[in-house]
């Protein structure tokens, strides 16, 4: 059942995947994208790492995604405003794409197919034992990493600021 599931939701995000690169609409693309990053969360909640599931959902979907089709939403995309490519850009677009398919297809040769892992741990992803770990071994790092966070925030609300006119 789980692995008829997982095979199921693998070639979902792979058609989805697929659709995000041939959209001609990049509305429609980012939709795609949208439900890409949903089967990952599938996958992730099958995997039995809840933590990385939410963290999927909430900052991938509900935010960057939603974000990305705001802006293009407000871009006001017309075929009259896009630049013409020339020839040399083409041709540059082509060769890249190649040599992306002949590193695909080298990858897929050197993948040596097995069984599917099966855990001997059923609680290894759980938010539970993340958190025992992060404030245990690791609290120095998240402090440091809080405090970062912090004066990046204080810095960005000072760059935006905008100076008084003194006229």
């Amino acid at each position: 059942m789980t692995l008829s599931l997982f095979y199921l939701v693998a070639f979902l995000s792979i058609f989805f995947s697929l659709l995000v690169i041939f959209s001609k609409n990049p509305v429609h693309s980012i939709l795609y994208l949208i439900i890409t990053f949903f089967t990952f969360t599938i996958h992730y909640i099958l995997l039995n790492a809840q933590f990385l599931a939410i963290v999927n959902f909430i900052v991938y979907m509900g935010a960057i995604l939603v974000l990305f089709l705001f802006v293009l939403m407000l871009l006001n995309l017309n075929k009259d405003s896009e630049p013409l490519k020339s020839n040399l850009l083409k041709i540059i677009g082509v060769i890249g794409g190649m040599c992306l398919l002949v590193t695909l297809v080298g990858s897929t040769k050197a993948l040596h197919l097995s069984d599917p892992v099966i855990l001997q741990a059923q609680n290894l992803g759980l938010v539970k034992n993340l958190g025992k770990v992060l404030f245990s071994e690791f609290l120095l790092p998240f402090e440091v990493s809080s405090i970062l966070l912090l004066s990046a925030m204080v810095g960005a609300v000072l760059l935006a600021k905008r100076e008084p006119n003194n006229a």
